[in-house]
């Protein structure tokens, strides 16, 4: 598990076509974990802060309840209206609360975004951006650690 910012450090050309899906679109899709285990989607809003992928959120929001009780989350971005240009991008990993001096960093950057939101770091274990170029599907695939892989298909 690490930050954006050792992501965008390891495999920089894939960090910028991914953070060109978040910034694509105001709203994406925050898969999050019920106390009974069973996921939980919702819309959800993401920013890229000074090297990390942070989630602001509405105070005791159902999403931020789950990640207090289970920090694991998935994040799909907004592909967009019926295309795939710039591909679609999936992240995992674990959210982190942030609090304190680190919580008021952010929310005196974001005050209109994130204002007096609860605020998450989300810490990254793996990203994935689906392209389709001509008739091919690729899938790249980035794990801490472990470069780039890509993956075809016809």
């Amino acid at each position: 598990m690490t930050d954006w910012k050792t992501f965008d450090t390891e495999a920089p050309q894939l960090a910028r076509a991914v953070a060109a899906r978040l910034h694509a679109h105001k709203h994406h899709v925050l898969a999050t974990l019920r106390r009974d285990g069973s996921p939980r989607v919702s819309g959800t809003e993401v920013e890229i802060y000074d090297g990390t992928l942070l989630l602001g959120s509405m105070p005791d929001a159902r999403k931020v309840q789950d990640l207090r009780r289970d920090p694991r989350y998935a994040l799909h971005s907004n592909p967009g209206h019926h295309s795939m240009d710039g591909g679609d991008a999936k992240i995992t990993g674990r959210a982190r609360e942030l609090s304190g001096a680190e919580k008021k960093r952010v929310t005196d950057r974001y005050p209109d975004e994130i204002g007096a939101a609860d605020v998450f770091a989300l810490d990254v274990e793996e990203v994935v951006l689906t392209t389709v170029a001509g008739n091919g599907l690729h899938v790249d695939l980035w794990r801490p650690g472990a470069g780039v892989q890509r993956f075809t298909r016809t």
